[in-house]
Order: C-alpha cells, then structure tokens, then sequence
C-alpha cells in the first residue's frame, strides 16, 4: 500500500476527537502523495518547487495520476500551491478507491435500514499493514497523520530527509491556514446570525 492509502485507512479506523476534517485530510493526501513520488524518484525537489523526474513508472493508480499532475515546466509548482490544487476533495478520491478495492463496506444501523450508511474498513492486509505501520510510530505516517488532527498515544521520531520534512512543514502550514478560514467563516456566521436576532 501507499503512503496516502495508508492514512485514509488510519483516518477510518483510529478513533479521533473532535472528527478529522475531510479538508484537512486531503491536504495530508497530497502531501503524502508527494512524499510517495519523491521515494520513487517521480519528483524532486528545487528549493520548494516540485520537479518532475525520471524515476521508474509507479505502480499505484493514484500515485501514477498524481505523477501525470506535476506541473512539467519551469517554474515549476510549490509544495504548497499542490497542495491545494491537488488537495480538492482527494479524501473523497481515496475513499471511493478503498471502496472500488474491496476493503470496504457500507454499514446501515438496523433501526434505519432506509437510511445511507457510513462507509467501514474490512479485515485486510491492507488494513493490517497500514496499522502496523500507524502502531510502529513509522515518522512520516505519524506526522502526515497528527496535520490532519488524527492523534496518536505518541510523539514519532523526527524525519531524517530533508525533502520530506520541507512537504512535511507545507503539509502543517496548508492545515493551519484553512482553519483559520474555517474560524474566520465561522465567526463571520455568528455574526450575521445574531444581526437578524437583534
């Protein structure tokens, strides 16, 4: 499994309070797809600009299409603008992707069987690798996991390659800035509401 399909898998299965954001969830995506391509050598890095490289082919659907969206030409796409250009409702992508794998399913709550249910994880290797990897404290799943608010029992080691650390921090940043909008929406909110109450 990849990077990214691990944390989907992590972000299903590892209780997190208060719920992870969808939002924040697919910036960590894209971030973890970068990471996953600068592994394969499908990318480098230019100060914090994404080059594409020469690397062998991906073998991972998500991860070739990731591929096929670097920006070919100088100057090149930041970490960041990626981020958020990739980001847009990638959690949802890698979703349907478990979904389309089979190692999903889709729970319906006996007292409403009308009723859509929440899509579950089923017992996999997938799953298993990927909670193994969660439990481990692997660095990059740790971290790319606590961006998008799921919270571990620990703190991971620090990332040794400073590439990875430079997506890492993007990562971070791109989180920290759409909840700010979100706070600012929010307020905003609060405010008119209670202009049509006065």
């Amino acid at each position: 499994m990849s990077t990214p399909q691990d944390l989907m898998i992590v972000s299903m299965d590892v209780p997190s309070s208060p719920p992870v954001e969808p939002g924040d969830l697919s910036l960590a995506l894209a971030g973890a797809e970068v990471i996953d391509l600068l592994g394969a050598r499908a990318v480098t890095l230019d100060g914090e600009r994404l080059v594409p490289g020469s690397g062998p082919a991906v073998s991972d659907h998500l991860l070739d299409q990731a591929a096929s969206a670097l920006v070919d030409q100088a100057p090149y796409e930041s970490v960041e603008d990626w981020l958020w250009r990739r980001g847009r409702n990638l959690s949802s992508v890698y979703r349907g992707a478990l979904r389309a794998a089979g190692l999903t399913a889709v729970s319906r709550p006996r007292w409403r069987p009308w009723a859509a249910g929440e899509p579950v994880l089923l017992d996999s290797a997938a799953r298993r690798e990927a909670l193994d990897r969660w439990t481990s404290g692997e660095p990059v799943l740790s971290a790319l996991a606590s961006a998008a608010g799921i919270r571990g029992e620990r703190t991971a080691a620090e990332v040794g390659d400073d590439a990875v650390a430079t997506v890492l921090a993007a990562v971070h940043d791109a989180v920290e800035e759409l909840q700010s909008v979100r706070q600012r929406k929010d307020i905003e909110k609060a405010a008119f509401d209670n202009i049509w109450r006065a």
